[in-house]
């Protein structure tokens, strides 16, 4: 399947989110924390933890790092305990805009959400205001130049929901949340390296800002990247400075 050319864009966001190194072991630790309280500390039979591991993996977190914390969730250990909430909202241009948060103090956070949205130009939403505009999907991106055919055919097997090709090049391979992991592994012992392999909330639909427009929404997301209670930042802004 064809797609417009997404690919600046995600290298974009890449970029963006590889600049902010500095906050991925705080919010690797929570989603660690939240994943083996909710569902256990055995990686084996707990699939979101065993992601959240990956990435405290790849970020070189200690492995003793990462068991004290999953003993911490687990009640072996005395530690904090995290809510997550989404907050909602649109930014410039109309665009979506998703903010996961954990959190042990709600009315901080949602203080400090509110006033980024406000300062920035964007509002803030009610529940459901814009979460129809994403779909929760395993992602899987790999940089122009892969066998396109040679993907699909492995992708698909191991159940993959969809390929889609950009016009540059740039293969994405869309999957269920639980059939993620098989999708990305096929993908990996194939031989191919994803430069994203996430579960993730992707947008259905873009809003593309240029100059003016492009920069406000960047600083919007900056600020909201930020706020150390937020994990992850979705929208739908196809930025383009």
């Amino acid at each position: 399947m064809a797609g417009h050319s997404k690919w600046a864009n995600i290298q974009h966001r890449k970029g963006r989110q590889d600049e902010k190194r500095g906050k991925i072991w705080t919010r690797v630790i929570r989603e660690i924390m939240v994943a083996a309280r909710q569902g256990g500390g055995d990686l084996t039979a707990n699939p979101r933890l065993r992601l959240a591991v990956d990435k405290a993996k790849a970020a070189n977190m200690p492995a003793d790092t990462i068991k004290r914390n999953i003993d911490k969730a687990t009640g072996n250990l005395e530690g904090v305990h995290y809510e997550e909430i989404r907050y909602e909202g649109y930014g410039i241009g109309g665009a979506a805009i998703l903010v996961d948060t954990m959190t042990d103090n709600k009315v901080r956070t949602v203080a400090a959400v509110r006033h980024a949205f406000s300062k920035q130009g964007g509002n803030m939403g009610a529940e459901g205001a814009v979460a129809f505009q994403f779909k929760h999907c395993g992602q899987i991106l790999l940089a122009p130049g892969a066998d396109e055919a040679k993907v699909m055919d492995i992708a698909l097997e191991a159940g993959a929901d969809d390929v889609i090709t950009d016009d540059e090049g740039g293969i994405e391979v869309l999957t269920s949340p639980t059939d993620f992991e098989a999708v990305k592994n096929a993908i990996e012992a194939a031989g191919f390296q994803p430069e994203i392999a996430e579960v993730t909330m992707r947008a259905e639909n873009t809003v593309a800002l240029t100059g003016d427009d492009a920069a406000k929404m960047q600083k919007l997301l900056d600020m909201i990247e930020e706020i150390d209670d937020v994990q992850n930042v979705f929208h739908n802004a196809e930025i383009n400075p």
